[in-house]
């Protein structure tokens, strides 16, 4: 006789083994609701084969439970994931966040689904949260319609790894660099970080180029200008008159590879130093001073020189050379560029003085002017520099003192030279001071320009 029902009583705890039972022969109709418990089965797979399951209101991958929540339609919306629940992500209006918790365990899970079939027209991004996915430090973009997956943890090597995936294309979002710090500006697809004083570089995402699928260099782009010289204050027209040198000078604008970014940097704080202009000179027959260096990372402009001569402790040297005085010889030579030397060159010599007239501080481009004696030296040009959007001059050499006609400052923010009180260079373009020269009144050298620090690197 047929056996229709197994009461409670009829089987042992684990006496039903897999291979008892032919495929496809347990239909849902055998079973009583609630009848069939962990208990009941030996630690084996059960395959059901056309069926489905409900335990809970929940589905089982390998044993795990999913809690499938309510559907997620707010536009724009971004989530954090809890570990052991599935997510519907509605795309429909606007691209979705969802971000992976911030911390996790081996065995830890997430199950997503495209609820509307809409991640190519919105994409779903699964923000990393400080863990690797698929072993890499890299955002995940969701961006196939009617995509189904399920995220399993491993360790901090691997990260979060894709056990279950359906409809799944590229598992990687194009990463870009981003970064805070100093004065933020846009042009086109590149930010630009302005430093106009101290401050920190702080990158927190590096570009993932070349990896596919391709984001942003994790190179960036600089321009460092050191702080200029000031210019030296004349006495009875004989003495100290040359304009300061323009602070150093270093770029990689533009860079090879369509400004790709020429310089490599990490995901750090890099302190930025930027370099002040020197002050006027405190006496009448006196040299000007030495400005001070700007810093990013491993690249350090140094100041301008001194305008006069002679300068203490070779002062006169720097990344542009101040303007020589007059010391009782025919000609003083000015102060030597580029010092310490790097390539490119940072900067420039600075011109001669002679008896009553000061020399052009050097630039970032050309060398300061020979003074006459009746004329003082220009200063030299600086250079220009597109890196923050538009074109600037930067780094333009003092002009000295003259005993009838002073020099004039280099473009690029030199200041001029004047009778009495040098012209200062022009702040955060480390231009150099102007020379003066006069035995009345309040004569003072200018005042050094301050220098400046701009970073660029492309940001989508």
């Amino acid at each position: 006789m047929a056996i229709n029902k197994v009461g409670s009583k009829g089987i042992q705890d684990g006496a039903v083994a897999q291979a008892d039972f032919a495929d496809n022969a347990v239909t849902s109709a055998k079973l009583e609701n609630g009848a069939v418990t962990n208990a009941k089965l030996t630690n084996t797979t059960v395959t059901l084969t056309g069926q489905s399951i409900t335990l809970g209101g929940s589905v089982t991958f390998n044993n795990k439970f999913v809690d499938w929540q309510s559907v997620i339609t707010a536009a724009g919306s971004s989530n954090t994931a809890v570990s052991g629940k599935g997510y519907f992500i509605d795309t429909t209006s606007a691209a979705h966040t969802l971000t992976l918790p911030a911390s996790a365990t081996i065995g830890d899970f997430i199950a997503i689904k495209d609820y509307a079939g809409t991640f190519n027209t919105n994409n779903l991004t699964i923000a990393r949260n400080g863990h690797n996915i698929q072993g890499v430090a890299n955002n995940s973009l969701i961006s196939t319609n009617r995509a189904s997956l399920v995220l399993v943890y491993v360790d901090s090597t691997k990260g979060w790894l894709y056990w279950e995936e359906h409809n799944v294309a590229d598992l990687g979002a194009p990463l870009f660099t981003s970064a805070t710090g100093g004065t933020i500006t846009t042009s086109g697809d590149y930010k630009i970080h302005t430093f106009t004083g101290d401050g920190c570089f702080v990158v927190s995402i590096l570009g993932n180029s070349p990896v596919v699928p391709t984001g942003g260099p994790s190179n960036v782009d600089y321009l460092v200008v050191a702080g200029g010289g000031s210019g030296g204050t004349g006495f009875a027209g004989v003495r100290y008159q040359g304009g300061g040198g323009a602070g150093g000078y270093r770029t990689s604008f533009p860079s090879p590879g369509c400004n790709a970014g020429a310089f490599p940097v990490t995901a750090t704080t890099y302190p930025i130093t930027v370099g002040a202009g020197a002050a006027s000179p405190p006496a009448i027959n006196d040299y000007g001073r030495k400005g001070s260096d700007s810093i990013f990372s491993t690249i350090t402009s140094t100041a301008g020189g001194a305008g006069g001569f002679p300068a203490p402790g070779g002062d006169s040297n720097g990344g542009s050379g101040g303007g020589g005085g007059y010391n009782g010889t025919p000609s003083m030579p000015g102060g030597a560029g580029n010092t310490p030397p790097v390539s490119p060159p940072q900067g420039n010599n600075g011109g001669s003085g002679v008896a009553q007239s000061g020399g052009g501080g050097g630039g970032a481009s050309a060398v300061g002017g020979n003074a006459t004696s009746t004329i003082g030296g220009n200063g030299g040009a600086g250079s220009p520099n597109a890196i923050s959007g538009s074109a600037t001059t930067y780094a333009g050499g003092g002009g000295g003192g003259g005993n009838v006609t002073p020099g004039s400052g280099g473009s690029g923010g030199g200041g001029a030279g004047h009778p009495q009180v040098g012209v200062a260079g022009t702040a955060n373009t480390g231009g150099g001071g102007g020379g003066t020269v006069d035995s009345s009144g309040d004569q003072r050298g200018g005042a050094g320009g301050s220098g400046i620090v701009i970073i660029r690197y492309k940001f989508q």
